[in-house]
Order: structure tokens, then sequence, then C-alpha cells
């Protein structure tokens, strides 16, 4: 313990972790604890962490449970998705961007409450603790950050247990043993990782699957679509309106039954190691497909091709957890601008793990049929015009070959 705390916010799930933290804040800095449990589409009921609070000595008034899925997918997924963000080539980036959500409204109540500090229960090996840190230093660059994991002396599960039982925490039989594998989940995926997971070669056992069902399982015939885009959002299934959340939701459940999203992936962390880990992003996977569909005949080339250069450097700074980042905003705006025309209907097939695009409308359409048909169209193209084109973009080409000529000469 570094400086003097009076009262601190604790980002708490209600689980075993988060309650042995409570208690350890309470008891190491001898603090009023407030706790905020964020309601980012996880699942199961968040009321029992009400309960758990108030059992560990919690005041009522001292409880946030809030429910942010509309905000979550409004504000953070939805922009990330209009740059097509995907990390190392495959990541969908599901518990990246959920973090500056959760540090934003940790800051948020902080000041509310009149806290001098904040705490969270990432570890001292991952990614999530320089998420939750770069978030709140930028939204309160005097804020103090209390990270238990890299303090505290509990090293092992056993310490764990034997500190909850001493401060009468109750202990769900499941959490007795070693867990098999962590768990995060929210409104776009469920990640898991550790334990079983942590040798690469060795396949993902099933039962570590929750989100999606195996595509071997996926009905014989294929689910046909419709996703309706405004602006480079989606908008609408099938010609429905819904909103931000309940559209996502629904690309979600049309994905678990097609065994769609998916993936076993050995990532590098932002701190220096290699991690396994086994991501499930249904909604997500078909909603990257249907949003790079109706890009294909609403961006011009050149905006689309540097959207594909932007994207890794984009992805990158979500995952190092670096959302409030100028440079971050900055990619935004021209991603944002380049979404102006990004309206129109995708069709897909759903089917067996598959999401495949096999149709596109836009009354923003840069495709031209006359233009590209192998008929003579209405639009006037001499394809003598083709020679110049080409001479002139081979002009370096050809130099270089003349000099190639002389030296062999």
């Amino acid at each position: 313990m570094s400086k003097q705390v009076k009262k601190v916010v604790l980002a708490y799930s209600g689980g075993l972790d988060t309650s042995i933290i409570l208690k350890w804040l309470k008891t190491t800095y001898d603090c009023e604890v407030v706790t905020f449990t964020a309601d980012l589409g996880q699942g199961g009921e968040l009321e029992p962490a009400r309960e758990k609070a108030l059992l560990l000595g919690i005041k009522p008034e001292n409880i946030f449970i809030e429910d942010l899925r509309e905000e979550f997918v409004r504000d953070y997924v939805f922009p990330m998705f209009r740059a097509n963000a995907v990390y190392e080539g495959q990541y969908l980036l599901g518990t990246s961007i959920a973090r500056p959500l959760i540090a934003k409204r940790q800051i948020e109540i902080a000041r509310q409450v009149g806290a001098d500090a904040v705490s969270h229960g990432a570890t001292g090996k991952g990614n999530d603790q320089v998420r939750f840190e770069l978030g709140y230093y930028a939204l309160n660059p005097d804020i103090t950050i209390i990270a238990p994991w890299r303090e505290w002396d509990l090293r092992s599960r056993e310490q764990l247990i034997a500190f909850a039982e001493q401060n009468q925490i109750p202990i769900p039989k499941d959490k007795r043993g070693e867990a098999p594998f962590s768990t995060d989940a929210n409104l776009l995926h469920t990640s898991s990782e550790g334990k079983v997971l942590e040798d690469p070669a060795h396949e993902v056992p099933d039962y570590v699957y929750s989100r999606t069902d195996g595509p071997e399982t996926a009905p014989d015939k294929a689910t046909i679509i419709t996703v309706d885009f405004e602006g480079g959002d989606a908008v609408a299934i099938d010609g429905e309106k819904l909103t931000p959340a309940a559209l996502l939701t629904k690309l979600n459940e049309l994905g678990r039954i097609n065994g769609i999203g998916r993936l076993d992936l050995v990532e590098n962390r932002f701190v220096g190691m290699k991690s396994r880990g086994m991501y499930e992003t249904p909604g997500g996977t078909i909603l990257l497909a249907a949003h790079r569909g109706i890009e294909q005949i609403t961006l011009d080339r050149g905006a689309a091709h540097l959207k594909d250069e932007l994207m890794p450097k984009y992805a990158e700074l979500v995952y190092n957890g670096f959302w409030f980042a100028p440079e971050r905003e900055m990619l935004q705006a021209a991603i944002d601008h380049s979404q102006t025309y990004v309206t129109g209907r995708v069709r897909l097939k759903l089917y067996k793990g598959n999401a495949t695009v096999i149709g596109r409308e836009s009354k923003y359409s840069l495709y031209d049929q006359d233009l590209v048909t192998f008929e003579e169209g209405a639009v006037a193209y001499d394809h003598r015009d083709a020679a110049g084109f080409i001479r002139l973009n081979a002009l370096r080409l050809r130099t270089l070959g003349q000099r190639k000529r002389k030296l062999r000469l």
C-alpha cells in the first residue's frame, strides 16, 4: 500500500475473485468500497452481485448495477466494426472493446460518489490491466489505481480459498477446485483461456464452447437472412428495425444455431507473451461479413484500400487499450467519414460455420453493370484506351528491364 485511500470504486462481477478483492480492499486499505457491475450482455442474473455485495458489508447506496448493453454496441462495437477491425488477422476484439466502457463508467461513478481510487480484478500477466488503467488515466490523470493481483501475496487457488474462508466469503461448490479454464463474456463474444487450453497442440474440448453449436451438428439447410445498413451501421435484420443491442442479440442467435464464429487463436499479448485462447463471436462474425459486403459496392477503391491499410493499426490500438488515445480518435474520424454512403442491404447464407455474402444492393452503389459486362454496354468504354494505360504503368518496369539487359551484356 503506497497511498492513503478513502473510497474506491471496484469493477465487481459478484464472483469469487472480485468478492475476495472487495474484502481485501477493505482490510488492506481500511477504505470505503463502492461496487460497480456492468451488464454488457454477458448473460445470467446480475442481482446476485448486489446480494453478495450487501452480504460483504457494502452499503446499498454504494452498489451500482447498470445495463450498458445499448451503449456498448452503439458507441463501441459499431464504431469498431465500421473499421472492420480484426487483430492479427482473426480476433474480433470482443474482450478488448468492453474495457474502455467499463473504465469510463467507473471514473464517472468515482466522480459522482467522491471516490479517490478505482480498482479492477485483472491479473498482472494479462492485457486487461493495461486496458483498464490506460482508460482510467486518460479520463482522470490523477486517479489512484489499485491492482490487487500486483500487490497481494495470494499466489494460488488454495490461498484465495483460504482467504475467503477466513473472511466468511461464500464459496460456490464449483469454485473450490481448480478451474479448468477461465471465461469472459459480453454481448459480442465469449472468450476462454487457461488450464486445459494452455497447450496449443491440443484441440479445444467440446465442453469449453458455450456460445455456439458445433458446425457438424448445425442444420443441414442453410439460413438466408438480410442485413440493412445505414451510414455503416447495421439497423435491421430481414427488414425488421432493431436497436443495436437487439440486433447483435439476434445475430448471435442466428450464428449460434449455425455453428458460426468459433476461433482457436494463439495471439501476441501487449505485455509481451503469447497466449492461446478460444473465442466465440457468432453475431460479430456475421456482422463483419455483411459490412464488408455492403462496402464492396459503396466504397471507392481508394477509400476501401486505405481503410484496409489503416485497419491493422486501429485493431492494435483497441487491443492494446488505447481507445481514448488521440490516434484512435483520428482514425475513427477518417473511418466514419468513409461510411457516409455505406447504406443498403446485404443478403447472406448461414451454413455450418460459414457466413457467406450472396447478394448486396444500395441506392449509392458504385457498381455499373454496363461498365463491367463482357457484352457491349451502353456506357462508352474504348478498349484501345487500355493500351496507353498499360504502357504508362509499365514504363518504370521497362526501364528496369533495359538496365538489367545492359548489365548482362
